[in-house]
């Protein structure tokens, strides 16, 4: 079996789980225990994926069972042949999505690595805006707003790990309101979205704020 089917969030759940058992590995000398930590790594995991094939979950299993660093290293270098890449997008779809926009920063999508992207995010600091992209549905859907530096730490809303933030706030309005009926939803994120995909293990906080904001 060769067809890729881990999402850059579900390898961040594969490798925290595999840090885990490593260090309890180097920590731990009680087999029970260890044992234990073995089998759960391998349920959650597989909790990731809404489902799997008997052949997936026999490339992800063995996660239960190595002993040293560098198989576990081998272990994660072998399923990145099987991570489904964040969908090729060019500079003109990114345009199209943000219509209302006049010069339009666009992120060096060639600089980027899509395997390890759960969703497309840059700033324009000029402007002190935050421009995200994410495939849903199997279309991009485009969000834009302020985003303002808090100069502190705390939990980010998208990857829910303990990061330096932002208040990112995205102007909405209700549907059929008038054009001063201008609200705003925002919440507290990862000011380095590049810290944020790469710790990422669930979409849905990140789902729910972009169908908030995009409500009109």
């Amino acid at each position: 079996m060769n067809t890729p089917f881990i999402r850059n969030h579900q390898m961040n759940v594969i490798k925290k789980q595999a840090e885990f058992v490593l260090k309890t590995l180097r920590t731990v000398a009680d087999r029970k225990v260890l044992e234990t930590v073995r089998l759960t790594a391998v349920t959650n995991i597989f909790a990731a994926f809404p489902a799997l094939t008997e052949e997936q979950k026999q490339l992800l299993a063995p996660v239960s069972s190595l002993e040293t660093a560098q198989e576990f290293q081998r272990y994660l270098d072998d399923l990145e042949a099987y991570v489904v890449p964040f969908p090729a997008i060019t500079a003109k779809q990114i345009q199209k999505l943000f219509p209302k926009t006049k010069k339009l920063k666009l992120p060096d999508l060639d600089s980027i690595d899509l395997r390890h992207v759960t969703y497309l995010g840059w700033t324009d600091i000029a402007t002190g805006r935050l421009f995200i992209v994410y495939p849903r549905d199997g279309q991009f859907a485009g969000i834009e707003g302020r985003i303002t530096p808090t100069n502190k730490k705390g939990y980010c809303l998208f990857c829910n790990r303990h990061q330096e933030l932002a208040f990112f706030s995205v102007e909405t309005k209700a549907a059929f309101a008038s054009q001063d009926n201008i609200a705003r939803y925002g919440h507290y994120v990862c000011l380095d979205n590049g810290s944020c995909n790469h710790s990422i293990t669930n979409t849905e906080a990140l789902e729910k704020f972009i169908l908030a904001a995009r409500k009109s």
